[in-house]
């Protein structure tokens, strides 16, 4: 049986806590009225439990339980390694 929880990907734009890594998710929407293509960027807090993830690696995160405040995503898998 498949997994239901969310999967989005991202790249890492902040690791500077411990066990945590800021995502920054990037998706393209049509403007309802004007019809121009727009990106709306959102920032994720998400667990990473090894402190394995840099700034600027592509990573896919899932949705979980609570983990704190903000935190309700983890790091499953580093997919691409940034620059940075």
């Amino acid at each position: 049986m498949p997994s239901r929880r969310r999967r989005l990907t991202g790249r890492v734009a902040s690791n500077k806590m411990d066990k945590s890594v800021v995502v920054v998710v990037t998706r393209t929407k049509r403007h309802p009225l004007y019809q121009k293509v727009i990106r709306i960027r959102k920032r994720y807090m998400a667990h990473d439990a090894d402190n394995a993830c840099q700034i600027g690696d592509q990573v896919r995160i899932v949705e979980s339980r609570p983990l704190s405040k903000k935190k309700r995503w983890v790091v499953e898998a580093i997919l691409e390694r940034g620059a940075g």
